[in-house]
């Protein structure tokens, strides 16, 4: 977050005097623009879906579902910085255990307000200064990669560069992983989830570019969210619908839709 950047938020609870009293304590915050406002758990999602906001004061309990239940709605989505706010303290470990930025009980005292976003701010920071990071690293890895490929020889066609490695953000640090490592690739929203093993790595990235650096003798999309290392294949069966289920070694079933199937079978 730079310095002329603004944190859009949104403010999600179902009383309207809790919602009136937030917009009033973030009046003077001239960093913070209020985007919208949501009066239910469904309202929150939706919004959270459409507007995808930096922030979010998220009432833990509301009409429909809980603020809990809102998170895992969005998550494939967008996932924003999160402050809970309750007039409940029992739902705090709770809160922290989903990675909530802070957790506020009503009524919100000014310092505490001041100190949550606080946080928020240097989360924003941080975020940025490891995207900056990560793609210097990242640069730095495809020269090496450059330099150290075998030269062509003089009149022949030039070889496609495919990406052999990945840096990628595992909370405050960064993990390299070898495209070899890699079992499957989901979409999700503006990332792509990496499944390694029993991991999940998020990378800022489309199916599309991705699929184009990937190597096709070794990864194959199998549905338009989906693409899997073919080693990692068990077996395929064909559904009743007619569509496909790939199963890989680790019991991971995967669909694969009937516009993708010659693509892998035909391999």
């Amino acid at each position: 977050m730079n310095a002329t950047s603004t944190i859009r938020t949104l403010v999600a609870d179902d009383e309207p005097l809790a919602r009136k009293g937030i917009r009033v304590w973030l009046e003077s915050e001239r960093d913070i623009n209020i985007i919208g406002e949501a009066t239910d758990g469904e309202e929150a999602a939706e919004s959270i879906r459409e507007l995808k906001p930096d922030l979010v004061f998220l009432d833990v309990r509301m009409p429909g579902i809980d603020g809990f239940e809102v998170l895992e709605k969005v998550a494939r989505v967008h996932i924003p910085l999160t402050i809970f706010v309750t007039a409940y303290d029992s739902y705090a470990i709770r809160a922290f255990e989903v990675h909530a930025v802070d957790y506020l009980l009503k009524p919100i005292s000014p310092a505490r307000l001041s100190e949550a976003l606080d946080r928020v701010r240097h989360e924003l920071l941080l975020r940025d200064e490891l995207e900056v990071s990560q793609n210097r690293l990242l640069r730095l890895l495809e020269s090496i990669g450059r330099d150290n490929a075998p030269s062509q020889s003089r009149g022949s066609a030039p070889d496609v560069q495919f990406s052999r490695r990945f840096v990628v953000r595992d909370r405050d640090r960064f993990v390299i992983v070898t495209a070899d490592e890699i079992d499957w690739i989901e979409s999700a929203a503006n990332y792509v989830e990496l499944h390694v093993g029993k991991k999940v790595f998020s990378l800022r990235d489309t199916m599309r570019t991705l699929e184009a650096r990937l190597d096709s003798n070794h990864f194959v999309r199998i549905h338009r969210s989906t693409i899997v290392n073919i080693s990692r294949i068990k077996e395929i069966s064909r559904e009743w619908a007619g569509d496909f289920e790939v199963t890989l070694h680790d019991g991971t079933k995967l669909r694969m839709s009937r516009s993708y199937q010659d693509r892998l079978l035909t391999q």
